[in-house]
């Protein structure tokens, strides 16, 4: 039987700013490039919020600048390359950003690194890395950010990237699942604690993105059906991601804490 096509197939035009996060300045860690990051770094722009963007990359972290001064003007973007791989690069991120941006009202976590290994294949080594940089470094972003946000006593914010992979099966996913499964677990505990210091910790869970860097880590045909897989028919647009991304962080949800907000058409 052939599956009818969704009048939802065809992506939607990016939807235009409401003033969501009018005054407020965003840090968002993994933001150079094409993915989530970016894509949510340009969200807070389009809200009326200013930026700090952060990646390992130096280059193509000032591209990312560059790009995003040319749009919405110098004076509302900043960047500060990070390593989240180090503790000593995060703590001094979370720092920085308050220098540079005055004070820190959200903090979205959006770094993570996939692959696709067999568990049997997989080494230590792939195992510990993917981990890492997709747990552990939320583990010290949220860490630092908290003590920030402690001792500063205005409140504040956390968005954390998760993953459906957190909750679903996928071949060759072990790691990356299981590192975006303590994503979750990560948000649901920490926003508990956060609470005593006026903080709410969520977390995002999207199903597929396309964009170039996932195309460079996943095959076309792994992404074509995944893709085929949601009741939409296609996998989301990044802007779709930093959009819910966006609602997160605002005064929209403000009674909201400790929930993962799943991104996806897919069915059940």
């Amino acid at each position: 039987m052939t599956r009818p096509v969704s009048p939802l197939a065809t992506p939607p035009e990016e939807i235009a700013g409401h003033d969501l996060l009018k005054g407020k300045k965003v840090v968002v860690t993994a933001a150079a490039g094409t993915g989530i990051g970016f894509a949510t770094a340009r969200r807070v722009l389009l809200e009326g919020g200013d930026v700090l963007v952060s990646d390992f990359h130096e280059r193509r972290l000032g591209e990312t600048v560059e790009k995003l001064a040319a749009e919405f003007g110098a004076e509302r973007v900043t960047s500060h390359v990070c390593d989240v791989s180090s503790t000593e690069q995060v703590d001094d991120l979370i720092a920085a950003s308050a220098q540079k941006l005055g004070r820190i009202d959200v903090l979205v976590n959006n770094a993570g690194l996939g692959g696709e290994t067999p568990v049997a294949d997989m080494t230590d080594e792939q195992w510990d890395r993917v981990v890492d940089i997709t747990l552990t470094s939320t583990f010290r972003a949220t860490r630092a950010a908290l003590r920030y946000f402690r001792d500063a006593g205005h409140g504040g914010i956390l968005v954390n990237n998760a993953s459906v992979l957190g909750w679903r099966a996928q071949r060759g996913q072990a790691h990356y699942a299981a590192a975006k499964a303590g994503v979750m677990a990560l948000t649901r505990c920490s926003a508990v604690e956060a609470a005593d210091y006026g903080v709410r910790i969520n977390a995002v869970a999207p199903s597929i993105a396309r964009h170039p860097f996932l195309a460079k880590v996943t095959s076309d045909d792994l992404l074509d059906e995944l893709a085929s897989r949601e009741a939409y028919g296609r996998a989301a647009e990044v802007w779709e991601i930093a959009a819910t991304i966006a609602m997160l962080a605002s005064d929209y949800t403000t009674y909201l804490t400790g929930e993962i907000v799943s991104i996806s058409s897919q069915r059940a």
